[in-house]
């Protein structure tokens, strides 16, 4: 029998439990007899594109073993897009599989990841070279088409709602004389899937949110400064999450920092601050804003045990599925139940992931559109449970390094 080589790439923003998923396929391809080489691309399709690669099959089995508790990117990422028609960076691309003798490729990202992996599926078959393609899905957001959930929102949303529940507990001490508005800024361009978790705060006694802003809903300054002030009156305090992606009635949205990314989107930041302004000049009261940002997608501390576990058979399924000859998918989650628990592994095509947006649903949203209700709280809680602590040196966590700079 003749072996293979696989290669595996990272895309897109990181989440704390990609590298559980990129270990699903490593452990399980180091033991499969019809994988030779393991090769993994440094920063992306980016790399792959440059010819930057290592092979894992020549890194210790702790060292592999260590990845599952890593969070972001061991391998490095990037926010390069394929485009249509780009005839030299596919052949390109495709010289270094044939180079490297690559017969399946994974790759691990968003839906701007997804589109790439399409990309280069489709081009194989048009120039008959035989390469199967597997997308797994990972995204902080949760706003992945297809999937029930995307590995790495569970972790963000634990992250989150802890976050909010100690600081709407420090915001209620302070607030006699001190601060009455706490505001909390998540991701979430389009979707409030990671804006909406916050919610979960609340599971163990209703400290806050009192207000949350999604970005399904349009934001109403008087509206919201009505909400504000009901809720400094009943409580003596107001904790808010803000998602960046709000927008105004005209469509633009309330914090637009004024340019793209390399993937076109706007770069969002600071809406936070902005909402801040508005209560300090309308109410005139004190208000705090935190601003997580990389902190709720990089939290390998406090990893959701479901969350790690789910990226592992997600990346686990990868490999099987390219083994077994099938190409140009992405691997989902499908839940079969609540409560208790129950999910499966299926498939949805790529190109189906990359032309659509999974937002939050009317049905999670409440009746005033400042918060959500028991349908989100059934559907989020299980993907919170369990804690998974990376081990610890020195008093901090030990993580794996690779190397990911200009080789």
């Amino acid at each position: 029998m003749t072996k293979k080589n696989i290669m595996y790439a990272q895309s897109g923003g990181v989440t704390s439990v990609i590298n559980a998923s990129a270990y699903g396929i490593i452990s399980r391809a180091l033991k499969d007899p019809q994988i030779d080489k393991i090769y993994v691309g440094i920063n992306g399709i980016t790399g792959v594109l440059e010819g930057k690669l290592f092979d894992l099959t020549k890194e210790s089995v702790d060292k592999v073993n260590n990845l599952k508790n890593t969070p972001a990117s061991a391998f490095g990422t990037c926010r390069h897009r394929l485009k249509e028609g780009d005839e030299e960076g596919f052949q390109k691309l495709f010289k270094t599989f044939e180079d490297y003798n690559i017969s399946y490729f994974f790759y691990n990202g968003g839906n701007d990841s997804m589109d790439t992996a399409h990309k280069i599926d489709e081009y194989s078959k048009k120039i008959g070279y035989d390469l199967k393609v597997i997308g797994i899905p990972k995204t902080i957001d949760n706003d992945l088409y297809g999937t029930d959930h995307s590995p790495g929102y569970g972790s963000a949303a634990k992250y989150l709602a802890i976050s909010m529940l100690e600081a709407s507990i420090d915001t209620r001490s302070m607030a006699k004389d001190s601060t009455k508005v706490f505001i909390m800024e998540t991701m979430g361009r389009h979707a409030g899937w990671l804006t909406a978790a916050t919610s979960l705060a609340k599971l163990n006694g209703d400290f806050g949110p009192h207000i949350i802003l999604l970005p399904e809903r349009i934001f109403e300054e008087d509206n919201f400064i009505d909400k504000v002030q009901k809720e400094v009156n009943r409580n003596d305090y107001c904790t808010i999450a803000v998602s960046e992606g709000i927008r105004y009635k005209s469509g633009a949205f309330v914090s637009d920092m004024g340019y793209t990314d390399s993937f076109g989107n706007r770069q969002l930041g600071d809406v936070g601050r902005v909402v801040a302004n508005i209560i300090l000049t309308r109410l005139g009261l004190k208000v705090h804003v935190s601003i997580p940002d990389y902190l709720q997608r990089s939290a390998g501390h406090i990893v959701s045990k479901t969350d790690q576990d789910e990226a592992i058979m997600v990346g686990e399924k990868a490999l099987e599925y390219a083994l077994n000859g099938i190409s140009g998918f992405m691997v989902a989650i499908n839940r079969l139940s609540n409560n208790p628990y129950k999910i499966e592994l299926g498939k949805v095509p790529l190109f189906e992931v990359a032309n659509n947006t999974k937002y939050l649903p009317e049905e999670y949203i409440s009746d005033d559109g400042y918060g959500v209700n028991q349908n989100f709280i059934d559907y989020a809680k299980p993907l919170i449970q369990g804690e998974s602590y990376p081990p610890y040196e020195n008093g901090i966590p030990k993580y794996v390094s690779f190397p990911i700079e200009d080789r």
